[in-house]
Parts: C-alpha cells; structure tokens; sequence
C-alpha cells in the first residue's frame, strides 16, 4: 500500500524517491525465487486496481472540464508517464496489463463522449481542420479494441455531409434561375478540392489506415451519384475534362493538366455509372479530334492510361482505337498526296456530259475511320459545291483502288473547311470611295460552306436576295441542319449574312443576302455553329447494358450449371462493374435468355435455373 500511495503521489505531480520505491520491487522479485509470484500477488494485482479507480476518477473529472483535444493530451501524457514509469522502477511484464487497465478507463470507456461532444469532438475536429487533433485521436483510438469503426462512422458522415452541401449549392444555383449546362467547371473543381482535402487527411492524420478509406469512398460514392438539374455528375465530370484537354479551353500548364486528370479519374471511380461516363467522354474526345480542337495528343493518351489502369482495356478500348485511327490516318494520307499529281493527270480534262472544264479540287485532307471505334454519327446528305464533289470524286477513285472491299461513307457534318471571302471596306471618314478589298479567312464547318459557296457562286451574289426555301431547295440540307447553318451566318458575332427580318431566330419566312460591308479586325475568323448532336446516345448506352448483363449471366451459369435466382442476381451484380443495375432489369434479362433457350427453370427446384449448353 506504501509503494502505491508513492505510485499515486508522482501521478499527481509529487517528487518520489523512484530509488527506494525501485528498492523495494526489486525485493518482492527476490521473493518470488526466479518466479514473479510474489510480485504479482503482493503488489502487481493491487497496482492494477488502484490504477484503475485512479483513471477512472481522472477521466470524470477531464471528461467534465475539458473538451476533446484537452482530454486526449492528458489521457496520451498519462499513457507515456505510464511507460516510463515501467520503465523507471516496475517490472517490464507489468507494463501490457498497466497500459490496458489505463486504455480501458481514460479511453475505451469514454470513447463515445469524446467522440461525440459538442464543439470539439471528431466532427469538429475535422470541421476546423484540427489536423494535430485529429492525429492524436487516431492513435489514441488505434490502441483500443474496436476503437477506430465509431471514429470511422463519423468521418463518413462528416464528409458525406460536405459533399451534400456541394451538391445542395448547385441545386439551389439551378433553383434561383441559373442556366442548366454541362459545362460547371466550378461544380466539379469544388469536388474535387473536396476530394483532394479529405484524401490527405486519411493518409496524414490517419496512416491511410483502410477503415478510414473505405469511409471516404462510401461517403463520396453516396453523393457523386447524386444527381440535380438536367446533367448528370457525370456529364459534368466528362465536360471538365474535355475543357481541360480542348484547346482554348482552361490555360493550365502540362502538370496542371496532369494533376486535374488525375483528380477527376480519382473522383470518377465514385461513379455507379461509369459507363455513361465512357459514353459521353468517348463523343467529346471524337469531336475534339475530328475538329482538331485537342491541346496535346499526349495529354489525351494520359487521360486515357489512366481510365484504363482504372477500368482495364475493354473500358477504353473503343479510345484507344480512336485515335489510332488517326495516327494511320495521317500515313493514308501522306500516301494520297503522293498519288494526287498521278490521279490528276489520269482525269479528264471535261466532264463527259459537259463542255464546261472539270473543277480541280482545292487544297484537302481525308480522315479514313473505323465505323466500330467511333460514336455513331447521322449522315447529313446535301448538294455540294463543284469543288467539294471535286475533292470526294477523286479521294474515291484513290480509295476504291487500293481497298476493292471496303465502303467510304461521307460525313459532311463532321468535316472542316476554309473559305477565302474579299469584301470592299467600308469609306474612311470624309472618303466617298470605298476602302480597298480586304480577304479574310473563315474557319468554318463542311455545311457552313457548302451554304456559303452555294449562295456565292454567281456573279451577282452581293446583290442578290434568297428565301428560306429558295436557299434549301439549293442545298438540299434537312430543315434543323439549315436552320444552324443560317444562324450561325446571319445571326452570330460575324454576320457573313444579312437576315431580313433582323432577329435571333431562323424562320421559313426569312430572307437573306451575303454580307458585302463584312468588316473584322482580324484575319482569320473562326464561325462556331451550334451542335445538335447529343452529349451520348441513351438508347446505346441501354443496349451496351442489356448485352453486359446478359453476357454476365451466361458467362456465370456456364461456370456454376445451376443457381438458384438470389445467387444469380448478386453473381451478376458484383461482376458488373461499370453500372449498377436495377434487379428487375436483371430479371427481364434472365427472361430473355430462358426464351431464347440460354437457360431454363429447373423444374425440380422452385426459384432456380440450369445453364442450357
């Protein structure tokens, strides 16, 4: 009882001869003849009690005053003034069950009130960003059984909460009036800062201990598919990054880009539906290609490695063979040239059912495609100018001889062109005379210029008027693409037509005539035309899934010959990793196959089925 009370005394603060108190327990070792018995018996068991009323009183009267991070720095200095004093004066083998009696009392037992207190416990903590705290919780809480899960919970909740104010914010952005687009790069830069932050604190303040990982991912997994307005998140995320890697877009340098493309596949694979995301990023990339609007075709192999290490090679697949067909593209292309002066000479110089000479096709290139790596795309018909059936004409007869059994189709709404346009400027101030001519070079769509070429090709064309009708009957281009076509032209910055009335919207009643006072500061003018074309196909992305699911089923009734249908739906749901599906949807599928004779009821038990070889 002495040696406690001294014990005791240097735990309140007190100066002890550790010499005697050393003294006395080596004694009761001696007793015990090579054994601790006496130790233990004599001393050690007491010790272990009184260490446990005096923690137990400490941890009240702390719980009372002090909050959390208070608490845990006096319970981790009494845990270490523990140790050392085993190791000043006790035997080492008391030190496990003194350190236990000690975690029980000042930790394990007041673990819910520490973790929970208003202010200052762990929610808090991570609220104010208290990353000294937050360490010395996780490996207080570490040393106790079952002492992280409840910390864990917490986290969770803390970040899922965050997330859901993100996404609330936009909501209420969207309420107030706010245009709906897929284009919310300060949406998705919020999430991902979200992300990046509480990615640190797991592996800092907690060791990127797996507990806490697995909380971040369910609590992003839980509101990154949370979607509001007309976008999905992940639309949103795919337009993110294709403003990053689209040239004009966001000014970044190669490391930033980097790091943005890493953070956003970090966040994608929250994504339940990943393969939507696959969908309407594979349309972008398309389009960034064929328009050669991408900044680095480094940077676009980057993202794709990544989506790849990610997701494996059937994922970006399609990707990958998209831009290896414009790799081969340029080496067809290099080959064309070198035939173009053969194929030229080889024509004729008149047309055989015309005395008019043959038009010689302007400067082109050709982008040769494979239809199964590319986004289905809807042929646009129209009545080209002579000098685009020109350039077709001749790229066919090369292409015709050196693939007899391949097809080309013409998708003039995918193409770009530039068209030279002079005008006369308008008379300096004083001058009656106009200024002199001025050539311009207009960047400009395939359809934008078989409109302009159309209406320019007379002499008179500066003065003359068409119609609406007069101006399809004259290019025959459906009636939604037209309407693009001449809002584009007459009704954007630079007006290379004139609409009559004047207003923003294009009607069958309109009339127009070209520009002839077109004036702009610049050289090269760049004509943007608005896309009709969807951010991705929902009937394909349906279909991708329908064959996914049923090519799962099959694959999992081959292995297993018989499973009864509960089994079958979690086989199939934990192989399907790029969606997750409605089980009634499983269900419909499973039908399908039973009717097409992949599978069948087993008659003998209720609720089951047998694979069909």
């Amino acid at each position: 009882a002495a040696i406690i009370a001294l014990v005791d005394a240097e735990r309140d603060g007190s100066i002890i001869d550790r010499g005697l108190v050393k003294h006395c327990v080596e004694l009761l070792e001696a007793m015990g003849m090579g054994s601790l018995d006496a130790y233990v018996s004599d001393f050690e068991d007491q010790l272990l009690v009184s260490s446990k009323e005096y923690y137990k009183r400490k941890s009240l009267e702390w719980v009372e005053s002090d909050d959390t991070p208070t608490y845990l720095i006096k319970a981790e200095r009494a845990l270490d003034a523990e140790k050392a004093r085993v190791s000043n004066y006790l035997n080492s083998a008391s030190e496990p069950k003194l350190l236990r009696v000690c975690e029980l009392e000042i930790l394990e037992l007041r673990e819910t009130t520490l973790l929970e207190k208003d202010g200052s416990g762990c929610r808090a903590l991570l609220q104010n960003d208290r990353a000294a705290d937050l360490a010395r919780m996780y490996r207080l809480f570490s040393r106790v059984p079952n002492g992280l899960p409840p910390m864990a919970q917490l986290v969770k909740a803390h970040v899922e909460a965050m997330g859901n104010d993100v996404i609330t914010r936009r909501e209420a952005r969207l309420d107030a009036g706010e245009k709906d687009s897929n284009q919310d790069p300060g949406f998705v830069k919020e999430l991902l800062a979200l992300h990046d932050k509480y990615l640190g604190v797991v592996a800092e303040q907690f060791a990127g201990n797996s507990l806490f990982q697995k909380a971040l991912k369910e609590a992003f997994v839980e509101f990154v598919n949370r979607d509001v307005g007309k976008f999905t998140n992940a639309e949103l995320m795919s337009s993110f990054c294709d403003r990053i890697l689209k040239s004009g877009g966001e000014k970044l340098s190669d490391e930033d880009v980097e790091a943005y493309l890493e953070k956003t596949v970090q966040l994608f694979s929250y994504l339940t539906d990943k393969d939507l995301f696959a969908e309407i990023y594979r349309n972008q990339l398309a389009k960034r290609l064929l328009n050669q609007r991408s900044a680095s075709d480094d940077a676009e192999r980057l993202m794709i490695g990544k989506l790849k290490l990610r997701c494996g090679s059937q994922f970006t697949g399609k990707m990958e063979g998209m831009l290896n067909d414009l790799a081969i593209a340029a080496d067809h292309q290099a080959d064309f040239d070198a035939a173009l002066p053969g194929l030229l000479a080889a024509q004729p110089s008149a047309s055989s059912d015309s005395a008019q000479p043959a038009v010689a096709p302007p400067e082109f290139a050709v982008q040769v495609l494979t239809t199964g790596y590319w986004p289905s795309f809807p042929a646009v018909d129209a009545r080209l100018p002579p000098e685009i059936v020109a350039c077709t004409t001749i790229f066919k007869t090369y292409y015709d001889k050196k693939n007899s059994k391949r097809r080309l189709s013409w998708m003039y709404a995918l193409g770009n062109a530039t068209v030279k346009g002079t005008f006369h400027q308008k008379p300096k101030a004083g001058a009656t005379k106009p200024g002199p001519p001025k050539t311009f070079d207009f960047q400009i769509v395939t359809l934008q210029a078989v409109v302009l070429l159309a209406l320019g090709a007379d002499a008179s064309a500066t003065r003359q008027t068409w119609d609406y009708e007069a101006i399809r009957a004259r290019v025959e281009l459906p009636d939604d693409h037209l309407k693009r076509v001449l809002h584009s032209l007459a009704c954007s910055k630079y007006k290379l037509l004139l609409k009559t009335p004047a207003g923003n919207t294009i009607k069958q009643s309109d009339k127009f005539k070209l520009n002839a006072g077109f004036s702009c500061p610049m050289r090269k003018v760049r004509i943007p035309m608005a896309n009709l074309d969807e951010s991705h196909n929902p009937k394909r992305v349906e279909e991708d899934r329908t064959v996914a699911i049923e090519a799962a089923v099959v694959r999992i009734m081959k292995a297993r010959k018989t499973l009864d249908h509960q089994q079958l739906l979690a086989e199939v749901l934990s192989q399907l990793a790029f969606f997750r599906p409605n089980p009634k949807v499983i269900k419909r599928r499973i039908e399908a196959l039973i009717d097409r004779e992949y599978l069948e009821r087993d008659p003998d038990t209720p609720n089951s089925y047998r694979y069909l070889a």
